[in-house]
């Protein structure tokens, strides 16, 4: 199930590490949905997922996670989550990282210090633009990452969910 309604303390309990090489790492089956709640999809664990539905059209969430991504975290991962020499490719990474560790490293931060160099992502835990989508960045960098769409905007989309109008007033209002 979504963590829609973001409970940030949720986070701040959860440590943000990367998944350890023996769990399974994500790919197009694993990220299959299998369930919808709203127009929002989930895979047969329950975690958020893209889905593309008749004629090549995006759900809303994939849609707004690409709007998000390139509003707010493209400039330091480069377009379409393929990296840059100031941050690490998203699409590699997402592979091995599970939602509940996403969420933790967007909202904490991460640092990571080591042989003379220092790689340090700030965490967004206070940014509504940010922190108020969390799921349909984690949708969208989901769907780059197992090959589930190409690189660029989707040229068609969904509509957007009632369900996610009333979260994004929630959100952005609290």
């Amino acid at each position: 199930m979504s963590l829609r309604i973001w409970p940030l303390t949720a986070a701040l309990v959860l440590a943000p590490a990367v998944l350890s090489a023996s769990q399974a790492q994500d790919n197009a089956e694993k990220a299959q949905a299998v369930s919808d709640q709203n127009g929002m999809y989930f895979d047969a664990e329950g975690n958020p997922t893209f889905k593309i539905l008749d004629g090549g059209v995006v759900d809303w969430y994939t849609f707004s996670g690409y709007r998000r991504y390139h509003a707010d975290c493209h400039v330091c991962h480069g377009p379409d989550g393929m990296g840059s020499t100031y941050a690490p490719p998203l699409i590699d990474s997402m592979k091995s990282i599970d939602y509940a560790n996403f969420l933790a490293i967007v909202a904490e931060g991460i640092q990571d210090v080591g042989a003379g160099k220092e790689s340090v992502m700030p965490g967004f835990g206070d940014n509504k633009n940010v922190y108020c989508y969390l799921d349909d960045l984690y949708i969208y960098l989901r769907a780059r990452s197992v090959g589930g769409i190409p690189r660029g905007r989707p040229p068609k989309k969904a509509d957007k969910p009632e369900a996610a109008k009333d979260h994004e007033d929630a959100c952005m209002s609290g």
